[in-house]
């Protein structure tokens, strides 16, 4: 039986992102959301032409991945993107597939 060594937080941390980003429809939220500054859930759930209980559970991966974070105006929800935590992601897959 093989076992795995501790991983590291880097590789956790890449994994985490990686995981978030690993369905085309999330991978469409963050580019469309690192084109502007904020988006509302009612626009993406327009632009996306999904069930908004599907949106809600993408965004809700996104942002447990801490890749968006989420501001409640109600009666809705502005979204935007992490920039601390989407800049990490960045280095981390450039380190660990641009070498």
């Amino acid at each position: 039986m093989y076992k795995v060594s501790a991983t590291t937080q880097q590789q956790e941390r890449l994994a985490r992102y990686a995981k978030a980003l690993g369905h085309p429809i999330r991978e469409y939220v963050i580019e469309l959301l690192s084109k502007q500054s904020c988006c509302y859930s009612g626009d993406l759930t327009d632009e996306l032409s999904i069930a908004k209980s599907t949106l809600s559970q993408h965004l809700k991966e996104l942002k447990n991945a801490g890749l968006i974070q989420g501001e409640i105006e109600l009666p809705r929800i502005k979204y935007c993107i992490n920039k601390k935590n989407w800049e990490e992601a960045q280095s981390l897959f450039n380190n660990r597939f641009c070498k």
